[in-house]
């Protein structure tokens, strides 16, 4: 089949998940679910659930007549931006599938129903599965070496799937409703080796125009008591009310920019980026932050503070400011010990060791947005907060030079070895930062007004060099004459205007940008139909920098751009083919997906949708 869904090939996945789950692998061609994933404090990250090379971890099945449904053919929509549903017509029978995440439950839910047209059939409707696989993931995904168990459970009327490795790490049980309309719910599993194969199934005659629905939920928990009670509260609040909590909760949030496309764009990557840039640990029910909780993404489950606080956090705070609020809190007391540092576990502890001046000013500027934004100044007076702008102040201040007023950094926005320690978007970020703190705490640290403007001052004194007779700003420089031409969508010199140092008009400025757009620029894209920039860390557009020219003086372009995307399946990658507009690097981008959904609301005046 090469049936397309949102302008991507079927082939492709399809996403949903809530506070405590993810399903990243959502088979377009049949429905299956290659894994689930969830965040898990003791083990410092993410942990999946797998199916085997041959067998996904669960697959929705029906047979007509005998006659099983092939894969392919199913058409699919997303209810509220968020909510996958797909529909098919088979021997003169349709199958809906809907795949639900309710929010504020732990665990899911499959609803399967299949209605008949003008003959009777005989029916078999069901899902069958493998549990071949736990992988613990933090970047890289390796298999947790401890033994898988089923069993029937006294806590619901199916089995229980767990493992323990000494102690229970985790449990993922089903339920359903056991007999519906005279037709029992079977099921059945079986331990094949290492692996757990299993199926809950409904059989049985449909008359003609008549209707039949299987509806199973899973359940995650620490154990086997928590799991199926889980599935059970959903079973007890039964499907309808669960899809509706979850669709008003969505509903609520989803946002418009008067352009039908770009509003899908928006709140899918919105959602994304809400679900999959952070959650709850199963373990301990800590809120935490991560690049994307999808293995798909190469650097997935670990914590960067620029990734969550400049891309993800704005996306976030549209949608819902509580939330932006635990991410403040989550960054002042988890992450504060190691501020700035490249990356880190989940649990605050480090990852991948460098200093990135753009990390350590994220926090700072994350609470003023959130502060503008909300009104909400008593966060500003919470201990944690101001502790931590302390020990961000006192950390500055050991990069500062020596001779003028610049900091240096050890790695660039795309983590990357620097060329030259001081990088003016980094101080462009450390100016804007000192006058953050100075406009939120007057008076309670000192002398930061006026560091910011001998800041100001050294930027154009030493990052302002001329190029072709032009004065334009460098990327590095170093105080004895170095410097290049280079640009980094993670942290582009496009985004100057958007923090307020200079405006779009500013000549130096324009000057900067005309150099790293044209032709003879080498990750330019200037003859390509997706002419944004990109840079050795991935050779190609960057949807960063989709957004960096939304947020600047290219909106219109971009939005011709952006509608060349087909990226992952909709949703934010790292970049994209400078022709095809298809995903070529980092898929499942969580945190990019949120700094898309909030450059593509600023540039064109979103607002919330009217709720009817």
């Amino acid at each position: 089949m090469n049936e397309r869904f949102g302008g991507v090939n079927v082939s492709e996945y399809l996403v949903t998940g809530n506070e405590y789950v993810s399903l990243p692998t959502i088979r377009q061609r049949d429905g299956a679910i290659e894994g689930l994933s969830f965040l898990h404090m003791g083990a410092k990250g993410m942990i999946e659930l797998c199916g085997s090379a041959g067998l996904p971890l669960m697959k929705p099945f029906a047979e007509i007549n005998g006659l099983g449904i092939p894969d392919g053919g199913l058409r699919w929509e997303r209810l509220n931006s968020w909510v996958p549903r797909f529909s098919g017509e088979y021997g003169g029978c349709r199958l809906e599938g809907t795949l639900l995440a309710p929010i504020g439950e732990r665990g899911f839910g499959y609803r399967l129903v299949l209605s008949a047209g003008a003959d009777d059939v005989d029916y078999r409707l069901g899902l069958s599965g493998c549990w071949a696989r736990a992988l613990h993931s933090v970047n890289e995904s390796k298999p947790i070496e401890a033994e898988k168990h089923a069993y029937c459970s006294g806590w619901n009327h199916s089995f229980v799937m767990d493992m323990r490795p000494g102690l229970s790490l985790f449990a993922f049980a089903p339920i359903f409703t056991e007999n519906r309309d005279g037709c029992p719910v079977r099921d059945w599993f079986d331990k094949r080796g290492d692996e757990i194969h299993y199926s809950i199934e409904r059989t049985g005659r449909l008359g003609a125009d008549e209707s039949v629905e299987l509806c199973v939920w899973f359940g995650l928990g620490f154990e086997e008591v928590a799991a199926s009670t889980s599935a059970k509260e959903m079973l007890r609040q039964g499907w309808d009310a669960e899809l509706q909590k979850t669709l008003g909760w969505l509903k609520e949030r989803e946002r418009t920019v008067g352009d039908e496309k770009l509003d899908e764009t928006l709140n899918l990557n919105m959602f994304f980026s809400y679900f999959f840039g952070g959650g709850l640990t199963l373990d301990t029910e800590e809120f935490v932050l991560v690049t994307s909780r999808s293995p798909r993404y190469y650097v997935s489950a670990a914590y960067w503070d620029r990734d969550s606080l400049l891309w993800s956090f704005p996306a976030i705070l549209m949608a819902d400011s509580e939330t932006a609020a635990e991410m403040l809190r989550y960054v002042f007391t988890r992450q504060i010990r190691n501020i700035g540092i490249h990356s880190r576990f989940i649990d605050g502890t480090l990852l991948e060791p460098g200093f990135e001046l753009d990390e350590l000013c994220a926090p700072v500027i994350a609470l003023g947005m959130y502060v503008e934004k909300t009104g909400d100044r008593a966060i500003l007076a919470e201990d944690c907060v101001r502790r931590g702008i302390d020990r961000i102040l006192k950390f500055l201040r050991t990069k500062r030079s020596l001779k003028v007023a610049l900091y240096e950094t050890f790695l660039q926005p795309t983590d990357d070895m620097r060329s030259y320690p001081y990088i003016c978007y980094d101080n462009v970020l450390v100016w804007y930062m000192l006058r953050k703190i100075d406009e939120l705490f007057p008076g309670d640290w000192q002398g930061l007004a006026d560091e910011a403007a001998h800041v100001r001052a050294a930027i154009m004194e030493h990052c302002v060099k001329e190029k072709d007779g032009k004065p334009m700003f460098a990327w590095s420089v170093d105080l004895d004459g170095g410097w290049d031409v280079y640009d980094e969508p993670p942290g582009s010199l496009l985004m100057l205007p958007h923090y307020g140092f200079c405006g779009m008009d500013d000549e130096i400025w324009k000057n900067t940008a005309e150099v790293i757009r044209r032709k003879d620029y080498p990750y330019s894209f200037a003859d390509c139909p997706i002419a944004e920039i990109g840079c050795p860390h991935a050779p190609h557009p960057w949807v960063l920098s989709i957004s960096n020219s939304l947020l600047s003086d290219k909106k219109e372009d971009a939005r011709r751009h952006l509608a060349l995307c087909s990226m992952d399946n909709g949703i934010a990658c790292e970049s994209v083919d400078e022709y095809t507009g298809e995903s070529r690097t980092g898929d499942a981008f969580a945190t990019c997906a949120g700094f898309l959904a909030y450059a593509i609301d600023n540039a064109f005046g979103g607002r919330k949708r009217v709720i009817t």
